[in-house]
């Protein structure tokens, strides 16, 4: 009888595999460590004896904080084999996330990663008495808290658990058997994007295993593919295809040391099968950019050549029109002489699947990369139905998401909004059955809150979500992310609020710099700053972004142009509530946290003013006022 759950997965894996074959690969100290499907098996299935010997059962819930590690998946896939349901957090929620989450869900153990996170839980304590115990996967700096009883090392609790096996022979086993696919097995919270409380997407068995087959029928992943694990558990995205999709394949699976080093730890993995957020793609379209413009006029020479060859030879794929023999010699030219030395430096050499999700990414972002031999795909998906859509390869259009997966059904709305019949859907918002039942049309049909149109292949092309489209009052409206995505595209640019509407009849922007690289063209061009700040208001620097702006303009309707943008002191932070923890504009919060900076944008005025937390070398807060800039666009 096939799996009709994860751990039932897991169990099948060891069975074909045992120590045979590794499972996973995880960088600490500069090492590779490796570990076997049995390695994997039995973690998950002490682990999960452990917890019950501590009072886990059935239906709890287990709240798991921390960056991508083997022990992550580990109290996931044994949280699951006990019938219980596993809660991811980021692992950069600040506390009162971390609190609200654990409460939220009536978390009664919590599994976190070190001293930073157990502290996270230590703090709240006393505001969740539900929690049973923290238990933590990385020992450093943890001696101390080992007095505690509250506290406990995870490898202590796998002991635990070998123990408890000589007096309760066979219950990781009845319990994997007895394991249902209605079961629930993790709770994912959406990001919040309007300021609303974030709700708890319930995903049964069946979410999940459904999620990997539908995967793994698209693209063919096998036990000879290695994937790289950066994104984080905590997104239904990872659990569809780091948890479940590789488990189906039995593709290894990799963690690099920690995320600061992935782009170093990646070279050594050389992965088959990646997934980056669309801000990671932008950061390293932006790095690539950047470090070619660092380079010799010869060397810019050849790259500018070479793309130009690929950009031809990619766009006649996409189109599906023949390319012809003297094209295709130059494109392996081409490769041969740069874009093989490119992927290898962004760790990449040995791609055959790469893919993004969670924001749009700009069609020039996806084009750049094919164009160097990087096969990114774009993926449409919600944390309520998983993966939706997805560029099949042979069948790649830039602006689109790719065609439906299998089992999965679209339909538009009379005014204009996405609906959608998953394969396999959630089951329903934890504890709020009321916002579950609003989800839902009267004939069953999924509301996704984004705007989209279906082409006449079957592309799926998502414009933006429905709540914000800006009318501008004149009878036209504009999709912000639309206006966003592609302005992204330029290494200057880390990051871009567009705005309109309600008695604005232009479009106005808030830009942020990419520190790092604007950085860079400042020392070439011999312009002194000290901090992001001083950097940002530099007359010429807002020249360099003035023309970035021009540049996109030039391609957007009329109407839907910049007019006139600041450039921020700072970069937009998901600790001060500006982005989800998924790295998605919280807009409305945005709106009114600048106000007085947008108000200056439409009243015609040279700057405007914005108030900066300042914390003193002597632990004291204050408040600075910083003026900003306002720049006019022209042509309007």
């Amino acid at each position: 009888m096939p799996a009709d759950t994860l751990p039932k997965l897991l169990r099948e894996r060891y069975r074909d595999y045992g120590d045979g074959k590794i499972a996973m690969r995880r960088k600490d100290y500069g090492i590779w460590i490796e570990y076997t499907w049995k390695d994997y098996y039995e973690n998950t299935k002490y682990f999960s004896l452990g917890l019950i010997k501590l009072g886990l059962t059935a239906g709890d819930k287990v709240a798991i904080l921390g960056e991508n590690d083997p022990e992550w998946y580990w109290s996931a896939l044994a949280v699951q084999s006990a019938r219980a349901a596993c809660v991811g957090v980021f692992a950069d929620s600040i506390a009162s996330e971390v609190e609200y989450i654990v409460n939220n869900s009536d978390s009664v153990f919590v599994i976190a990663e070190d001293q930073e996170q157990t502290d996270k839980i230590l703090g709240i304590k006393e505001r969740a008495p539900q929690v049973k115990k923290v238990i933590y996967w990385d020992p450093r700096g943890m001696y101390v808290y080992r007095k505690d009883q509250f506290v406990m090392d995870f490898y202590d609790v796998v002991a635990l658990g070998r123990e408890y096996e000589k007096e309760a022979r066979g219950l990781f086993e009845k319990n994997v058997e007895e394991g249902a696919s209605d079961d629930i097995g993790v709770i994912c919270y959406t990001s919040g994007t309007t300021g609303a409380k974030q709700k708890g997407v319930m995903g049964s068995q069946r979410y999940l295993m459904v999620a990997g087959e539908s995967w793994c029928t698209v693209d063919n992943w096998s036990s000879e593919d290695d994937y790289l694990s950066y994104l984080s558990p905590a997104w239904a995205t990872e659990w569809a295809l780091g948890i479940s999709s590789a488990l189906r394949a039995g593709t290894t699976v990799c963690f690099p040391e920690k995320p600061e080093t992935v782009q170093s730890d990646i070279r050594e993995i050389g992965p088959k099968v990646v997934f980056y957020s669309a801000r990671m793609w932008e950061s390293l379209n932006s790095t690539i950019h950047a470090n070619i413009a660092d380079t010799l006029g010869a060397f810019q020479l050849i790259f500018n050549l070479s793309l130009k060859i690929g950009y031809k030879v990619i766009d006649a794929r996409f189109q599906k029109e023949p390319v012809g023999l003297p094209w295709r010699a130059l494109y392996k030219l081409a490769d041969w002489v740069l874009f093989r030395y490119v992927r290898d430096r962004i760790g990449l050499a040995n791609i055959k699947w790469a893919y993004t999700a969670g924001a749009s990414i700009s069609p020039d972002i996806l084009r750049f990369f094919h164009a160097i031999g990087v096969n990114l795909k774009q993926i449409y998906g919600l944390t309520e139905a998983l993966m939706n859509s997805v560029h099949r390869d042979g069948d790649i259009k830039p602006e689109t998401c790719g065609t439906a997966v299998p089992g999965n059904e679209f339909r538009i709305s009379e005014d204009g909004e996405l609906l959608v019949k998953p394969a396999a859907c959630f089951s329903g918002y934890y504890k709020d059955p009321e916002n579950t039942r609003k989800l839902f049309d009267g004939d069953g049909w999924m509301k996704t809150g984004d705007a989209a149109h279906i082409t006449s292949d079957d592309h799926l092309v998502v414009l933006g979500r429905m709540k914000e489209l800006v009318d501008l009052g004149n009878g036209n409206k504009f999709a912000p992310d639309f206006i966003e995505t592609r302005l992204r595209f330029s290494p200057y640019i880390k990051d871009i609020m567009a705005f309109g509407g309600a008695g604005r009849a232009f479009v106005g922007a808030m830009v942020v710099i990419d520190y790092e690289n604007t950085g860079k063209w400042a020392e070439n061009n011999r312009l002194n700053y000290t901090t992001f700040a001083d950097l940002s208001q530099k007359p010429e620097i807002s020249e360099l972004i003035l023309k970035e702006v021009v540049k996109i303009n030039l391609v957007l309707p009329g109407w839907s142009n910049i007019r006139r943008f600041v450039l921020l002191h700072k970069e937009f932070d998901p600790d001060e509530g500006e982005l989800t923890r998924t790295r998605k504009l919280r807009r409305n919060f945005m709106v009114e946290r600048f106000r007085g900076l947008i108000d200056a944008i439409y009243s015609g005025a040279d700057e405007g003013m914005v108030e900066a937390s300042v914390t003193y070398r002597d632990g004291r807060k204050g408040v600075s006022k910083i003026v900003i800039k306002v720049r006019d666009v022209g042509g309007g």
